[in-house]
């Protein structure tokens, strides 16, 4: 059971140091949303995958994923492209390659990372960036319901695969990876969930017995893989010696320290079952953690990391089903409460626990004000207007576990919608005063099949713009335009000691009674990676007293006396 919110507020507040209670008016969010997709230059739309007509009944449901969004500098110009997935063969990937004028041009055939979806190897599902040899520029993993793809950037504008070369030629039903040092030995490693088994061909079945065998304590489905780089462009499964070879249908992950031991951990979103968080025991095991997370069994969709309340902690936010007359399961706001407790604490409030059938969101200081906001996207299947899913939903999870395994038991869904038609969320923080939907006030009025989100300040001005992928539908970007009154500092951080990328990097800013902790992700939220430069809101104020930055090797790096509206480059220290 969740702990009473205003408790946990009140706990909240004794940890931070700034007053919560100078709440935002919802009435004047302090930022707006306006969709520039079309006069940015991307028009890209994804197409979901068809499987083998033996599922055809349900095919609608398994293939309702592979919309998916990351962000990265591929060219190293110093402008964030983005990189968009599709999941039908001979429906190409995306590359938009940011000119720094405000708009992209599609680059994907020539850099090598359109042509991905193919028979035999099968089709993306979403990707992950990290420099994975520390060469200087970003290389770029395509995890797909199929086979893993490898790609080496070249020279900043060419790819060259190398997965078989990095022994990573898996077929992993894959709908999410995240890139870490798990030993801090300087190279990034890499986690890649399972979401159906990896015997399980979606093309070509030799079985229709592929679906969950529960409906809230599923165990069944693909494993999930971690790969040690060796250096010299190879990787080692090292799932079995390592002990994160979880099989519950896990549809995202996210890595940070969150005990605060300088080791990066691994928390897990499953779909019909709870979330996992795998502690790493100084890069020699993770051990499965009693967190407070395993009495709430539902569908996880997300995980989300961000400072809920300025208290310097990594927080969670996971989504899940809510669905009133069928199902409400509520999101999860997790307060992170490891160093004291060894727990994480529920203290979703009715407004954030409530979004519908959410999927991806990311936290974010959209107005600037030094507090984060929250953005899901929302919506499953959108069809036929006057007929629901829901009705056939609710029979078959009710069945016995042998019954909702098997695919040919499952209602036809025909051009029936399930939770579709719904719009995406924007929670404006307002710290005890709880938390606001603002978005048809910001402008985000949009109904699509919302999956992945991703935050970037593709303009390079200190605003966060928002970058939503679309199931079968087309992708959206929202130029953010926050209050001008209030100021940021943005850090791009460079590895030395630590892997190039900075990945698991932790920074907390201190600025005049605020202080917030951020991450540098290396994939985070359903399907996504938001830009690896991180982005901090200050409000009111000019300087920035503190920045402590907690590199992946351990070292701790000290800047004091920044200026505020600017970015700041900041290389590890060789010693």
């Amino acid at each position: 059971m969740a702990v009473p919110f205003i408790a946990c507020l009140v706990l909240a507040a004794r940890w931070n140091r700034e007053p919560l209670g100078t709440a935002p008016d919802p009435g004047r969010p302090g930022f707006m949303l306006h969709d520039e997709t079309a006069a940015a230059g991307i028009h890209f739309v994804h197409h979901r995958p068809t499987f083998d007509p033996k599922i055809a009944n349900v095919e609608p449901h398994v293939a309702a994923l592979g919309a998916s969004v990351a962000v990265t500098d591929f060219d190293g110009d110093g402008w964030p492209d983005l990189y968009f997935t599709n999941s039908r063969f001979g429906e190409p990937n995306a590359l938009y390659r940011n000119r720094g004028d405000g708009t992209f041009e599609e680059v994907a055939a020539s850099a090598g990372l359109a042509d991905l979806n193919r028979p035999g190897d099968g089709v993306s599902m979403g990707s992950v960036w990290g420099d994975f040899d520390n060469d200087g520029r970003e290389d770029v993993l395509v995890y797909r319901y199929g086979r893993l793809a490898l790609f080496h950037n070249v020279d900043g504008h060419h790819f060259e695969e190398v997965t078989e070369k990095a022994g990573l030629r898996r077929w992993v039903n894959s709908n999410g990876a995240v890139w870490l040092d798990y030993d801090r030995d300087g190279l990034l490693d890499l986690y890649v969930t399972a979401y159906f088994r990896d015997d399980v061909d979606l093309w070509h079945l030799t079985t229709t017995r592929i679906m969950h065998d529960s409906f809230e304590f599923a165990t069944n489905g693909g494993r999930n893989l971690l790969f040690h780089n060796l250096g010299g462009g190879r990787f080692e499964d090292v799932t079995d010696r390592m002990g994160v070879g979880s099989t519950r249908w896990t549809l995202a992950a996210a890595s940070a320290d969150f005990n605060g031991d300088g080791w990066p951990d691994l928390y897990l979103a499953n779909d019909y079952g709870p979330e996992e968080l795998y502690l790493n025991d100084h890069g020699r095991r993770f051990v499965l953690a009693s967190a407070g997370l395993e009495s709430e069994s539902k569908s996880g969709m997300s995980v989300a990391l961000g400072d809920a309340f300025n208290r310097g902690r990594l927080d969670a936010f996971v989504t899940n089903i809510s669905e009133r007359g069928y199902l409400f399961q509520n999101n999860n706001l997790r307060l992170n409460g490891m160093a004291e407790s060894g727990r994480f604490r529920n203290v979703a409030d009715p407004q954030i626990a409530d979004a519908g059938w959410a999927w991806g969101s990311q936290f974010g200081d959209l107005n600037n004000d030094g507090r984060n906001e929250l953005f899901v996207a929302n919506g499953f299947i959108s069809a036929d207007r006057g007929t629901s899913y829901w009705y056939s939903m609710s029979k078959i999870a009710g069945a016995n576990g042998r019954l909702f395994e098997d695919a040919r038991s499952w209602p036809a869904f025909g051009n029936a919608s399930l939770s579709g038609y719904e719009r995406s969320r924007v929670y404006l923080n307002r710290g005890l005063a709880g938390w606001v939907d603002v978005a048809a006030k910001v402008g985000i009025t949009d109904t699509y099949d919302g999956r992945a989100v991703a935050f970037a300040d593709l303009r390079n001005r200190g605003a966060l713009d928002v970058i939503v992928a679309n199931q079968n539908q087309p992708a959206v970007l929202y130029r953010n335009s926050p209050d001008s009154a209030n100021h940021w500092l943005g850090l791009a951080l460079v590895g030395t000691r630590s892997n190039r990328s900075a990945i698991g990097a932790e920074v907390v800013l201190e600025a005049s009674g605020l202080t917030q902790r951020r991450i540098v992700d290396g994939g985070m939220g359903f399907a996504s990676q938001n830009d690896r430069r991180l982005h901090f809101g200050v409000g009111p104020r000019e300087w920035v007293d503190r920045i402590v930055i907690h590199w992946p090797s351990g070292t701790e790096q000290v800047l004091q006396h920044l200026s505020v509206d600017r970015f700041v480059t900041v290389t590890e220290p060789e010693r």
